[in-house]
């Protein structure tokens, strides 16, 4: 354990670190704010993507498409609706070029046929006759998905909850079964440090806020890896990565076809700590939390053990979600999506809040964790 004199002495160089860096960000910062992502002139990747080309694509591997095209909510890649002649309908997923390698895509490709395999509910990519699940298409990776509709899943109630517990826990029964080869861990370097020094180093934060948001994240860090301190080891395996109630939908039951939630878009399927799963599906206040997590758990441990000594992680990785966020939006800031979708982003505001929310997260990873 850090003691308390180790801790602020850890926090006191810390922020001079912090504020150090900070000078030489507002030193050229200001040129780099100024610098776009790309050259002038050259159009973003997926501005060539046309409706012409999706199709194109999907036609170039055996598919005979009807013509109807529907754009999906999606940010990271870009996701269609596709008609095919027999009547049918599929979703083409056409991955951001230079994002994942093509063994990593393959890597995600290969868990969730595991799991499937397993009668779990996800949504596999397809396999054609060459046992091929990701395909080429000029500049452009794209898999195709069976269509499945659903609706939000109830998560204010309780036999959802733990329906949920339940398939998460048997998602990470399979998770620890092996490892990942290729994709990363999700851990303080990569979704703590490494995001804040490219923040810092891009000249993002406005010069007036840049010294005081480094300082508040490098406080930040340090609290994050004392609650790493606290709860030990951590047991890690292949997880969904992006469990909240938006990848889950729910279907309700006809005849003899099951009802229940299915699991979507492992796209952000990385190594980490089985609590990654399950902190997104609470909210509220932390008696509401503690209801919830309480009834995730119950369905969880009957596929999978959980440590309670976890839950030293929760505000942790709560925070680290926020500081990842705010980069995975700055580097994303050249894809013309970004603007239109997230007009508040690199505002003077928006620094300033995340600011003050990364203060209530450092208070929060002070308290005692949850208690189901």
């Amino acid at each position: 354990m850090i003691s308390d004199e180790e801790r602020d002495e850890d926090e006191e160089d810390a922020i001079a670190d912090a504020l150090a860096m900070a000078r030489a960000m507002q030193a050229d910062g200001a040129a780099a704010q100024d610098t776009p992502a790309e050259t002038p002139g050259t159009p973003h990747p997926y501005a060539t993507l046309t409706p012409e080309r999706v199709l194109d694509a999907i036609e170039s591997i055996g598919e005979r498409c009807d013509g109807r095209l529907l754009t999906l909510n999606s940010y990271e890649n870009r996701v269609y609706l596709v008609g095919l002649d027999d009547g049918s309908q599929c979703v083409a997923k056409f991955y951001r070029p230079e994002r994942w390698s093509d063994a990593q895509i393959l890597e995600e490709h290969r868990f969730v046929d595991a799991l499937a395999a397993l009668e779990i509910p996800v949504v596999p990519a397809r396999i054609d006759a060459d046992g091929t699940s990701l395909h080429r298409h000029e500049d452009f990776r794209f898999a195709l998905f069976d269509r499945r509709g659903g609706r939000a899943p109830e998560i204010e109630r309780r036999d959802t909850r733990e329906w949920l517990g339940r398939f998460i826990g048997r998602i990470h029964a399979v998770g620890a079964a092996a490892d990942y080869a290729h994709r990363p861990a999700l851990d303080l370097d990569t979704f703590g440090r490494e995001p804040r020094d490219w923040i810092a180093g891009h000249g993002i934060v406005p010069a007036s806020l840049a010294a005081v948001w480094l300082g508040v994240v490098e406080q930040a860090l340090v609290a994050i890896a004392e609650c790493e301190d606290r709860a030990g080891p951590a047991r890690l395996l292949r997880l969904h990565g992006d469990c909240h109630v938006g990848n889950i939908l729910w279907t309700e039951g006809h005849g003899a076809a099951p009802g229940g939630p299915h699991f979507v878009d492992f796209d952000d399927s990385r190594t980490g700590p089985a609590l990654q799963d399950l902190w997104m599906l609470l909210s509220g206040t932390r008696d509401e939390m503690t209801r919830q997590l309480a009834d995730l758990l119950e369905g969880y441990r009957q596929f999978n053990p959980f440590d309670l000594r976890e839950l030293h992680r929760l505000e942790a990785l709560r925070t680290l979600r926020m500081i990842h966020y705010s980069a995975w939006l700055a580097r994303r800031w050249d894809d013309p999506a970004f603007p239109a979708a997230f007009p508040f982003f690199g505002s003077e505001h928006y620094w300033q809040n995340q600011i003050l929310a990364i203060r209530e997260q450092i208070a929060a990873m002070d308290e005692p964790p949850l208690r189901p």
